[in-house]
């Protein structure tokens, strides 16, 4: 697949406030800070499309942006941040969690980890969450640029130990840089071949 056409369409707080769901939908999601915006910019072949700052918690609305014309590309709120207040955060994760459980048109979620990290207490509960509500998820690593290719090959099987730990099986696995552009292309085939779980609502639901 190749991005011709990357177009941002609103932002909402509320699902009521969505687009029709009547394309189907895949969402990015992170704990803050994890280079969610870099790497959908990178994706979409548009250093501006996604907003990027270094303060977590940037993200607090969803926005959907319209790919090719035919799907929607979706960043969801960053998770685990602190520096809001707990009755904002609540209301964030409690956004979040409807959009992820009730939007039937989203295909896959992707669930950026921090390659530099061990897995983190809140990242495997997130992932148990998504387990146990059937949400079809993958991950992509970030920021694989800032390790030697000996040290991400560590990190990596130490991951995919703890993961085997969790589920028995690993979920698909992406390695990305938004600097060099690494994963670009697997996730997009990713993208493009699982479109065909996507089912048109009825007319009803797609108003």
């Amino acid at each position: 697949m190749v991005i011709s056409k990357a177009t941002f369409v609103k932002s909402s707080k509320e699902l009521k406030q969505l687009p029709k769901p009547d394309k189907p939908e895949y969402a990015f999601i992170g704990r803050s800070n994890v280079g969610k915006s870099s790497l959908i910019n990178m994706v979409c072949n548009n250093n501006k499309l996604a907003q990027t700052s270094g303060k977590p918690g940037k993200t607090k609305l969803i926005n959907h942006f319209l790919i090719n014309e035919s799907w929607y590309l979706v960043d969801l709120p960053g998770f685990g941040y602190a520096s809001t207040s707990k009755v904002n955060r609540e209301a964030f994760e409690g956004m979040i969690s409807d959009y992820i459980t009730k939007r039937k048109s989203l295909i896959c979620l992707f669930l950026l980890i921090d390659s530099r990290l061990e897995m983190q207490k809140i990242d495997a509960e997130f992932m148990d969450w998504l387990a146990e509500k059937e949400i079809a998820f993958v991950i992509a690593f970030t920021k694989t640029d800032k390790l030697g290719k000996n040290e991400l090959a560590k990190n990596m099987a130490a991951y995919k130990k703890e993961l085997v730990k969790h589920f028995g099986e690993l979920p698909d696995l992406f390695l990305t840089s938004a600097e060099k552009g690494l994963g670009k292309a697997e996730i997009l085939a990713f993208i493009n071949e699982n479109m065909h779980y996507f089912t048109p609502p009825p007319k009803s639901e797609a108003q």
